[in-house]
């Protein structure tokens, strides 16, 4: 089952416009991170000052090792910057920041999508673990023991797994796109950027959160192919 030509096919495919994209994201924040604010802000000072006119004190920003590691964390309350962000003066820096901080209003502002994707979160580990003992344990004992485990209930539990991985990756899009949204709003009406400085920042935003769409539709892609698996079995 898991070598299966049309599931090999669905991740050849994904595969594919997963570097395309990738490869075009890692493109536009490079180009737009040699292009200095005229504000001449960095990400961390961009991110308190939007936190501020917020009013949101109680959310820290740190940085970070790595690249392209940016992320808002609800647990601790933290603006986590990679050092490229953090310390950066360019309009990569300030897209990636008020980003983030788009995330902590969100929170702040108990955004629907966010709290439905923060519920979901025991959900997708559970699912995650499930799909681990599915491959190691579970599938080889449909292949030895089917009186055991059928084909039939391996494949549903496949269908569950998946099911929750595409339902919290399309719940995700939302969240990642009214967060940029949010930010680009914000950097605009604030004057942080220029309006060249804006239509950039938006553009290296887009890319990122086309990587959540190639996730969400590759999760689809991959749950409708075991769904009509089961219902050919059947």
């Amino acid at each position: 089952m898991y070598f299966d030509p049309g599931l090999l096919i669905i991740g050849f495919v994904f595969m594919g416009i997963g570097y395309y994209v990738q490869n075009k994201l890692k493109s536009k924040f490079h180009k737009y991170s040699q292009v200095s604010l005229r504000k001449n802000l960095s990400g961390r000072e961009i991110a308190e000052i939007m936190l501020r006119d917020h009013d949101i004190y109680d959310v820290k920003v740190v940085s970070v090792p790595g690249k392209l590691t940016d992320h808002y964390n609800p647990l601790n309350k933290t603006i986590n910057l990679s050092p490229e962000v953090y310390e950066g003066r360019s309009v990569s820096a300030a897209a990636v920041a008020a980003h983030e901080c788009g995330h902590a209003v969100q929170h702040a502002t108990q955004y629907a999508f966010l709290k439905m994707r923060s519920a979901l979160v025991p959900i997708q580990t559970f699912a995650g673990k499930t799909m681990t003992t599915m491959i190691w344990v579970l599938f080889p004992l449909t292949m030895i023991a089917p009186s055991i485990m059928p084909m039939n209930m391996a494949l549903l539990i496949i269908i569950f797994c998946y099911g929750s991985f595409t339902l919290f990756s399309f719940i995700t899009l939302p969240v990642e796109f009214d967060a940029s949204n949010r930010a680009i709003a914000w950097v605009t009406n604030r004057q942080i950027v220029t309006r060249e400085e804006s239509f950039m920042a938006k553009d290296a935003l887009k890319w990122a959160a086309m990587t959540y769409v190639v996730v969400a539709l590759q999760s689809l892609a991959t749950l409708l192919y075991y769904l009509m698996l089961f219902l050919r079995r059947r």
